[in-house]
């Protein structure tokens, strides 16, 4: 008898499959990982492999996350590029192009609240002014299900 699958939060990412970004009815299986170590997966439906981290700032970068990571809390700290690139050994044109992914990503998720959702942009600023302010008074349940939230708005 087999055991059955586990459950699996990633929607196909393919614009012609039938079930391109939908919950219900996807058949995703995992297959291994890539080169970078993330997880690979296969859409059954339209038979196209995708990746964890597609539609996301980490896609198809060759950094690890932890060093993305590091990037973004210097950028943060309004630290200069070529400062950046000093202080964590990176070229300045990755930091350059890391930056650039972030804002065509904070674009595309202001894009789809703003315009899909229809919500005004003093309500998305609102959105994102209460979640950063109450994460720390959350539950780890809580915190937990406002990551799932971010993850399903990240593949936007």
């Amino acid at each position: 008898m087999a055991r059955p699958r586990g459950k699996i939060n990633v929607v196909c990412q393919n614009q012609d499959c039938i079930f391109y970004r939908r919950e219900k009815g996807k058949d995703i299986v995992k297959r291994g990982h890539n080169t970078a170590g993330h997880q690979r997966y296969y859409c059954n439906h339209c038979n196209k492999y995708l990746v964890e981290t597609k539609g996301t700032p980490l896609y198809q970068k060759k950094l690890s996350e932890r060093k993305i990571k590091e990037i973004c809390k210097e950028l943060v700290e309004k630290k200069g590029v070529r400062a950046i690139s000093r202080t964590l050994n990176v070229n300045k044109n990755t930091v350059c192009s890391l930056l650039s992914d972030l804002a065509d990503h904070a674009m595309t998720m202001t894009n789809y609240l703003v315009h899909d959702l229809k919500l005004k942009t003093y309500e998305v600023d609102e959105i994102l002014t209460v979640v950063k302010k109450n994460k720390k008074n959350l539950s780890q349940k809580q915190i937990f299900s406002l990551d799932q939230a971010k993850r399903l708005l990240q593949h936007v």
